[in-house]
């Protein structure tokens, strides 16, 4: 039995250094199968972030397929996604540098251009076999106002400009051809509207001269998201709708009329963040391998339309990026103890057949690994919220009998994602230091339907301010977290719950802000296209609701913040630009409140560089060691939190409270 040495929460030696956090993690994107070769993305924080397109062929060894400091990435709506296509072993993939597509042929020395320079993007590149192009959507940036989006097909050989097929909504997504090559059928929407709240499908025939003749609606609507439309083999369109209020297949009929596949109250898409997601796809008996996500998780099903629905059996609790082929499934799982993986499914079982890479080769104890416990706790407005609980956990450390832990409530970006059961790096890097974390799903979160998600409608600031600080107070209530130690942080949408929750409440002692909105009419004036009326249903059209914009801005509430805040910032930011942490920044500064801010130089929305990444881990580190007064076992470099001292003076913490006697409770996801 192994003796554990008792120490302060906070102070634990971690078997995860901040080093494992940037060197030997990486992300992993997009994967996709063309014959027997199987490629993905793999975003490398020692590579300054660089995104790089990794194939496997035949003999089983990964190979990058570009070189450095090459990067496969789209900037369209900022996000991106879908920045390659493979067909026929030939790829065309977005350079993120110049936003060019460049094709490499098999064997071929290097990449080719196939689109002329230009104020360009393009991302959701699919192949046209019939006409030996592609299709793809362009954003063109070369007007004065907002960008472009627009469907092009774009020829192989790249011997002309591309040439416009749909045009006129403010924005298009998802164009596929059909297997015979008669129709393209494609996403679009107008403004005040985001992809998750209506869109529309419509479909088109396709001319001999390559053009489309009329399109007709096929599904959608103001009240109606349409995602992810694919053909099958025998030409039948299918979708994921949300009509029912959960995002469930169908296939298009003849009537036209759709026609359920799976019905259940689970959800088969998430919302469309960025292109080229992928939740389902069609073996080659016509059977549909999906993801669909239930309970906080998500489950794989193989569906036989009309016939059957069976869940399969798995260890694996996330799933992205699903690529299903009549050879093969390829897709990106995790799970709550081990990393990330890319991972072939055998098509017939649908069982493991091959780990092709892994996120991280750390390799942790499992006495060190802190499960993630599935929470319900009331709320206001007579609401349920969830959360996943990370208790602090390690091997070699346990906290004493005279006091409870410190507390992170994570509040998560969209704001309309949601918490993930796959194993966290970043969480257990808390954890494993004797910090709790509470990832919380609060109304607005993905994965409980539309209606769950529509509870943030009008209400951002307040509904998701309001959950993460229930959830603390069940956390407090239970006995599991020291009342007089808590802290809130969170990434753009989370990182302004953040500063909501500092200005308008006094529930947590501490705030860590992750390029956050501090500034409601600001974001609404300078973010991009993509976001620019988000806000008219998180919060009311503007300018008409202009009041409540200020009403519900952090900025404008400043005075009412009197606990320390640490801002960390990328100075290439387009969708929250710098302006809004500096603003924030000097607000505390001229308050008196204690904060410490970081700007990152070459970073945008979401830190992909190896030295920003390990420097915003060790500030949040020291930053929650000064205010929670705690010595962390890391060698940290200094890290000034402007008017501590001071604070801390005016503020003593009370005599920490004895943890009450409690029986131990299986974490349980």
């Amino acid at each position: 039995m192994i003796e554990r040495t008792r120490a302060p929460y906070g102070s634990w030696r971690s078997p995860i250094r901040i080093d494992d956090l940037v060197a030997d993690d990486i992300g992993l994107g997009e994967p996709w199968i063309d014959g027997e070769d199987l490629y993905w993305l793999e975003g490398r924080p020692s590579e300054a972030g660089r995104q790089a397109l990794v194939r496997v062929g035949a003999d089983g060894v990964p190979q990058d397929l570009v070189p450095a400091p090459i990067s496969v990435r789209s900037r369209v709506h900022e996000y991106g996604g879908g920045a390659f296509t493979v067909a026929g072993g030939t790829v065309v993939y977005s350079d993120g540098t110049d936003g060019r597509l460049y094709r490499v042929d098999p064997g071929a020395e290097g990449p080719v251009a196939i689109t002329p320079a230009g104020p360009w993007r393009y991302a959701d590149v699919r192949f046209d076999p019939v006409r030996r192009r592609f299709v793809a959507v362009r954003e063109d940036h070369g007007a004065e106002g907002e960008p472009v989006n627009q469907i092009v097909d774009v020829p192989l050989d790249g011997d002309r400009d591309p040439r416009v097929l749909v045009t006129g909504p403010d924005f298009v997504a998802a164009p596929r051809v059909a297997p015979d090559g008669s129709r393209l059928a494609w996403l679009e929407w107008d403004h005040p509207h985001m992809p998750w709240e209506a869109t529309r499908l419509r479909v088109a025939p396709i001319a001999a001269d390559g053009a489309l003749g009329p399109s007709d609606l096929a599904a959608g609507g103001p009240d109606e998201s349409i995602v992810q439309p694919e053909w099958s083999a025998d030409g039948i369109l299918h979708l994921v709708s949300d009509r029912t209020g959960w995002w469930n297949l169908y296939r298009l009929m003849e009537g036209p009329r759709l026609e359920p596949i799976a019905p259940m109250e689970a959800e088969f898409a998430d919302p469309a963040w960025i292109f080229g997601r992928s939740s389902y796809g069609f073996l080659g008996d016509g059977s549909i391998v999906a993801v669909a996500r239930q309970d906080g998780h998500d489950h794989l099903f193989h569906i036989l339309p009309g016939v059957s629905i069976g869940e399969v059996e798995t260890s694996y609790t996330e799933f992205d990026g699903l690529q299903v082929r009549a050879n093969g499934v390829l897709v990106i799982a995790g799970s709550p103890d081990g990393p990330t993986v890319i991972v072939r499914l055998d098509p017939e079982t649908l069982a493991p057949v091959g780990i092709l890479r892994r996120s991280s080769s750390i390799a942790l104890d499992g006495a060190s690994l802190s499960l993630p416990e599935t929470i319900h706790f009331g709320t206001s407005g007579d609401r349920v919220a969830h959360a996943l609980f990370h208790p602090p956990r390690n091997v070699g450390f346990e906290g004493s009998d005279d006091e409870r832990p410190p507390l992170v409530v994570h509040s998560h970006g969209g704001p309309t994602s949601n918490a993930s059961t796959a194993l966290d790096l970043d969480i257990q890097f808390l954890t494993s230091r004797g910090i709790a974390v509470v990832d919380v799903d609060y109304g607005g979160s993905t994965g409980y339907g539309r209606e769950y998600r529509q509870q943030l409608d009008g209400a951002w600031g307040i509904v998701d301010v309001d959950d993460c600080i229930a959830a603390a107070t069940f956390l407090v209530e239970r006995g599991d977290v020291d009342p007089d130690r808590l802290a809130i942080a969170g990434g753009s949408a989370g990182g302004y719950t953040t500063l909501a929750a500092l200005a308008f409440h006094d529930t947590f002692q501490a705030g860590i802000t992750f390029y956050g909105i501090g500034d409601l009419e600001a974001m609404t004036r300078e973010t991009h296209k993509f976001e620019s009326r988000y806000l008219d249903s998180l919060v009311g059209p503007y300018p008409a609701a202009a009041d409540l914009y200020r009403e519900r801005s952090p900025i404008h509430a400043v005075d009412r913040v009197s606990r320390p805040v640490l801002i960390l910032q990328g100075a290439d930011d387009r969708v929250v630009p710098p302006g809004q942490a500096e603003a924030m920044a000097a607000a505390l500064e001229a308050n008196g409140v204690p904060h410490a801010y970081l700007l990152f130089a070459g970073e945008g929305h979401g830190f992909r560089g190896e030295s920003a990444i390990r420097r915003s881990q060790q500030a949040q580190l020291s930053f929650l060691g000064q205010v929670f007064a705690f010595e962390p076992a890391d060698d940290l470099p200094p890290l000034e939190v402007n008017g501590l001292a001071s604070w801390a003076v005016r503020h003593p913490r009370p005599p920490r409270p004895a943890r009450p006697a409690r029986p131990d409770q299986a974490p349980s996801i």
